[in-house]
């Protein structure tokens, strides 16, 4: 199908910042468009709230 180059090539290409930065917009593309249809198609929105919360830390825990 495609060379052994090509795909050695895409395979460095899909390791990269700029593939997972476009894969990110992606995601996020396809997640706003399935949201737009389930709310057309008469759904709740999903929740905008926070699904989790960082709390500060910064030394090692103690066991």
């Amino acid at each position: 199908m495609f060379s052994n180059s090509f795909e050695e090539a895409f395979e460095k290409f899909l390791e990269t910042r700029e593939y997972d930065e476009a894969e990110n917009y992606l995601f996020c593309l396809m997640r706003k468009a399935f949201i737009a249809g389930w709310t057309a198609a008469g759904g709740d929105p999903p929740n905008q709230g926070r699904i989790f919360q960082l709390f500060p830390g910064g030394g090692k825990e103690k066991i």
